[in-house]
Order: C-alpha cells, then sequence, then structure tokens
C-alpha cells in the first residue's frame, strides 16, 4: 500500500513513468475515473482525508506536568490587551509589552502562550529579540510546551547553552550566548569580541556591533567603535558611527557637535530670535569616515544633497549641544522660528532623541508636532509614528491642539499609539 510520499513521487515522475500507486485509504463504491492522473488526485483526496482523521489508539504516556513557576501573573486587563496584539492591534507593540512584563517580573497568560511563541516563532532568527523576550515572559509553562511542538525550541534555545553555544553553536545560537554575556557582564562580552574580531567575516561582525548596541554601551567600548570606522565593509562602518553618536561623551559626537554648531545659530531679529542654519557645503573624507555622506547619487539638485548632509550631521550630534549651547531647554529651542528648515531640524532631532533614548528631547519634539508642528511631509510622518512609539507615554499630550479642522492622519496615529501605550504599561503595574 502506498504511503503519502509515494502519491507525491508519482505526480512529480508522471502517472505515465511511474503507474498510480494503490492506496491504504478505501474510496466510495463504484468504478472511478479512467484517466490515471484523475486517479492520482483522487487517491490523494482520500489519504489527505484519511491523515486528518486521526490514527488508530495506541498506548501513551501523559506529558510530564511544567514546573512551577513563582513569578505572578500579568493582570486581566494586561492580559486582554495582549489577547488584542496578538490578534492584530499594534502588533509592533509586543515587543514592549514583553519587556516591561519581564521588568516587572510578571509573566504572560497560560493560555495565551501558544499564539505567542507562535507570533515568535514566525520572526527572522537573524532578529531574536522578540523570541527571547517570548521565552522569558512565558516562564516555566513556554519550556514545557517548547518539549511538546518542535516549532517552539527557540524557546529552550534562549536557556542557555554555556560556552559550548559560542564555539559550537549555530548562528542565533552564538548571537544568544553573546547577547546573554553583555547584559550580564558587558566587559566580558566585548574582550569576547574584541578576541573574536580578526577571524570574523563582515556579517559576524555586524552581529557583534548590534548585540553591543543591545545592552551596556559604554565609554569602555569606544577604542573598538573607533578602530570599526575604518573597516572595508560599509555596514560594519556604519553601524560603529551608529553607536559612537549614541555614546555620551565620544569623540565622535564631539566632531558632530563642531560640524553641527557650524550649521545652526541663534540670530536675534525685528520678530525676536530664531534659528539660521546654513547646510554643510560638501562631504569631506572626515564626514565620511563618521558616516556622513550625501546619499543622493548626484541626482535631486545641490540644496537637496545638502540638506541631506544637514540632515545627517543633526542626527550624530549630542543633543546637549543645542542646550548647552544655546542655554534654553528643549521645548525652548524648538520654540524658535526656523522658517523652511523646520521639517529638517524635526527628523535630524528627532533621529538624535531616538539613538540617545533621550526623553526630554522626545517629549518636546512629539509635543511639538501635536501642537501643529512641521510633520506634513512623508520623511515627519514616519519620523512621528517611530517617536510616539518611543517616548514616554506618561509624559507626552496625548491630545492635539487641532480645533475645526480634520486631524491629520499622522497625529491621529501618534495620539492613538501614545494612549495605546500609557493604557498597556498602567495596566502592567496593576
Amino acid at each position: 500500500m502506498s504511503t503519502w510520499q509515494d502519491l507525491v513521487t508519482a505526480s512529480l515522475i508522471g502517472t505515465e513513468r511511474t503507474g498510480v500507486p494503490d492506496s491504504a485509504a478505501s474510496g466510495p463504491p463504484g468504478p472511478g475515473p479512467d484517466d490515471p492522473a484523475a486517479q492520482l488526485l483522487d487517491r490523494a483526496a482520500l489519504m489527505t482525508v484519511a491523515r486528518r482523521g486521526g490514527r488508530p489508539a495506541a498506548h501513551a504516556e501523559p506529558p510530564p506536568e511544567a514546573e512551577p513557576d513563582p513569578s505572578p501573573v500579568v493582570s486581566p486587563a494586561a492580559g486582554r490587551r495582549l489577547a488584542r496584539m496578538l490578534g492584530g492591534e499594534h502588533p509592533d507593540l509586543l515587543a514592549e509589552w514583553l519587556a516591561a512584563a519581564v521588568a516587572r517580573n510578571r509573566r504572560a497568560p497560560a493560555h495565551l502562550l501558544p499564539a505567542l511563541l507562535d507570533r515568535a516563532r514566525r520572526v527572522s532568527p537573524s532578529d531574536p529579540g522578540l523570541r527571547r523576550l517570548a521565552a522569558e515572559a512565558g516562564g516555566s509553562r513556554a519550556g514545557w510546551l517548547a518539549g511538546l511542538n518542535p516549532d517552539w525550541t527557540f524557546v529552550t534555545a534562549h536557556a542557555g547553552g554555556g560556552q559550548d553555544a559560542w564555539r559550537l553553536g549555530g548562528k542565533s545560537q552564538r548571537r544568544g550566548y553573546l547577547a546573554a554575556l553583555r547584559t550580564r557582564d558587558p566587559g566580558t562580552a566585548r574582550e569576547l569580541i574584541t578576541e573574536s574580531w580578526e577571524a570574523a567575516a563582515g556579517p559576524e561582525r555586524v552581529m557583534f556591533l548590534s548585540v553591543m548596541a543591545s545592552a551596556g554601551l559604554s565609554l569602555a567600548d569606544e577604542p573598538l567603535l573607533e578602530a570599526a570606522l575604518d573597516e572595508r565593509d560599509a555596514e560594519v562602518r556604519s553601524w560603529a558611527a551608529y553607536l559612537l553618536a549614541r555614546l555620551p561623551g565620544s569623540a565622535l559626537g564631539q566632531r558632530m557637535a563642531q560640524r553641527a554648531l557650524g550649521c545652526v545659530r541663534i540670530e536675534s531679529g525685528v520678530r525676536g530670535a530664531r534659528l539660521a542654519v546654513v547646510p554643510p557645503a560638501r562631504s569631506d573624507a572626515a564626514m565620511r569616515r563618521d558616516g556622513v555622506t550625501s546619499g543622493q547619487g548626484g541626482r535631486p539638485q545641490e540644496r537637496d544633497a545638502r540638506t541631506h548632509l544637514l540632515h545627517e550631521v543633526l542626527a550624530r550630534t549630542p543633543l546637549r549641544t543645542w542646550t548647552d549651547r544655546f542655554g534654553r531647554t528643549a521645548e525652548q529651542v524648538l520654540a524658535l522660528r526656523s522658517g523652511p528648515w523646520a521639517p529638517v531640524l524635526f527628523t535630524g532631532w528627532s533621529r538624535a532623541a531616538m539613538a540617545q533614548s533621550d526623553q526630554e528631547w522626545m517629549t518636546a519634539l512629539i509635543n511639538w508636532a501635536l501642537a501643529g508642528g512641521p510633520t506634513g511631509t512623508l520623511f515627519g510622518a514616519e519620523t512621528l509614528r517611530q517617536l510616539a512609539r518611543r517616548a514616554d507615554p506618561a509624559r507626552c499630550a496625548r491630545e492635539t491642539a487641532s480645533r475645526g479642522a480634520e486631524i491629520p492622519l499622522p497625529i491621529r496615529d501618534a495620539i492613538s499609539v501614545l494612549r495605546f501605550r500609557y493604557d498597556m504599561l498602567k495596566e502592567l503595574e496593576l
């Protein structure tokens, strides 16, 4: 009698060459079709139904019980919100929900774990953050479920593995080991990266830098990152420049501050103080080493290329550059008139605020946008979308100053996200 694989083989090779395999599943009474191809399809359909119908009863041992988990489950309201996110409402906020639950030593409701683990299974193994958070928030019962479903074995992979995971493991295991070590002991992780750097190819060096970005970034990392600015691999250089721009007190930040202050200054006029903006004339070798390139391919006009350079410089400049030099708070700096440069300043400063995790600036930028600030461009709308997902919702306005006219879609989306996140984090405190 044929198996499913016999039917698949026959369909690939052709019934003219192999014939139609016999089937263990009995069909309806009466003669079947004369066409061998139709017979094959009929038998495949019968076997599909038979396979779905189950299997003969046999002796089975009950699975072991899950180990007790001392962590309390989240509040019912938080559980209901998790179910909504798993059902498709603001799924991009799932990682934040999980991280907040783990930070509060709470675990996800047991009845939602299959859906949560299945959602985490579908993310890319090269970006294991959601998988790790799902494993941690699931507690011991997530590990128990992983033993029953091979699709969820990533849960046990995140439980550790010792140095063998680093020496003998695959890409995801090595990354998992390094990420756990970086969280536990940043200095030892940095030493391991330094020892492994020369033998690593470009993609693995990118992995090293992305793990460094996840936790423990400090000035002790600066020598390694400065050296990485001279690598041949463009993605490695880009990651190094990004991390140095995030690092308070870095030499790259000081170089960027010097460039930025040459582009933006305060001028006094009849209507009061305003921001005068002069973008860089061109990108020189030193700027390119620090990650600032025109990125325009020579297609747009010169003004557009220079505007892009200004945006890149602003995004890499420490934000305290502006508050220190101008003697004003972030809110007061944003209140200065900047004319047509306002959208560029908004997106550049927003990128800097998110990279530097500066809540004061993120709050001021969101409040500026909700009060009618520069979000009219597609780039500005996307920037506001990201800000609303990174800023502390308790510090931001969750209403708009707009009256009468229809509220623009980017503003409505930002308000919706801020309200959702505010309620989400409040529920996790219960």
